[in-house]
């Protein structure tokens, strides 16, 4: 009985031997020869393909690598050149990841004439059918938030309307937000923003916590602010004393030098003339 053992290959001597050829497509396709650097070693991708790796000398491509890929028919000798290519290393210097542009938008981006389109499944909208007072019946209490569209004519009313992760989200980023407890304007306040009469409350559950300020002179005039916020413009800050009026200097002239500035000449025998002619000269 005769056995034939299969040989597996370990490398390929003649693609990994063929250096020189990698490196002469790497130097063709890098902007100078200069920036192919040392042979960092080879990867055996399949059968009879091989790719070598050279390190980036460019300054700009610190940590990149020239990875060329190079094969062969079977039983040949010579190697053809497959592809040659910069690619990031463990250590490379790589750009951050895309990120949409609906994604990368923050607060007080959207300008005049831009639009911002919202995803259909959008989990802070939900269906405006779905708001019809449907938890009443199961608490047995009425939702402040609830839209009723169960008393509109179908197709009348909002297509979607705020979900409770919606609500929820602008609740956190209201009350941990600028205009919240926590900002160094409300911890300065002679008296939180519940006791100002200047605070229209919202509507719904959210009056509970929120409310419009309506002061013109506040830094939150026309914002959401949290209750127990507050600034300096509060309606019970105590009046402020009016102005003290000051009397008009009142000059001491009983006792005063004369001292001429300017001399004047007078008229012989004049009264500002003494008896020998000199001038008395009065400023």
């Amino acid at each position: 009985m005769t056995t034939t053992a299969t040989r597996r290959p370990a490398g390929d001597a003649v693609l990994t031997g063929a250096v020189d050829v990698a490196r002469a497509a790497a130097i063709e396709v890098a902007a100078r020869p200069e920036h192919v650097g040392e042979h960092l070693g080879a990867d055996l991708e399949a059968e009879r393909l091989l790719t070598h790796r050279f390190a980036s000398a460019d300054p700009a491509y610190r940590g990149w690598q020239w990875a060329v890929t190079l094969a062969r028919v079977p039983r040949g000798k010579t190697v053809t050149v497959c592809e040659a290519v910069l690619v990031p290393g463990e250590d490379a210097l790589l750009a951050q990841a895309w990120v949409p542009w609906s994604q990368r938008l923050a607060p007080g981006d959207l300008g005049v004439g831009d639009l911002l389109a919202t995803e259909p499944d959008d989990e802070r909208l939900e269906p405006g059918y779905t708001a019809a007072g449907g938890n009443e019946k199961d608490r047995g209490e009425v939702d402040d938030d609830t839209d009723r569209v169960a008393l509109w004519e179908l197709g009348l009313g909002r297509v979607r309307v705020l979900s409770e992760i919606g609500r929820d989200d602008a609740v956190d980023r209201w009350y941990s937000g600028e205009h919240g407890p926590t900002a160094p304007l409300a911890e300065a306040a002679p008296a939180p923003c519940s006791t100002c009469g200047f605070v229209l409350p919202l509507g719904g559950s959210l009056r509970r916590v929120f409310g419009v300020c309506t002061n013109a002179f506040s830094p939150s005039d026309g914002k959401v602010v949290s209750y127990d916020h507050g600034c300096g413009a509060h309606s019970e800050v105590a009046v402020l004393p009016g102005p003290v009026e000051v009397a008009p200097p009142v000059g001491d002239d009983e006792q005063f030098d004369v001292i001429a500035l300017h001399p004047v000449a007078h008229t012989p025998g004049s009264v500002d003339a003494t008896p020998d002619g000199e001038d008395l000269g009065h400023s």
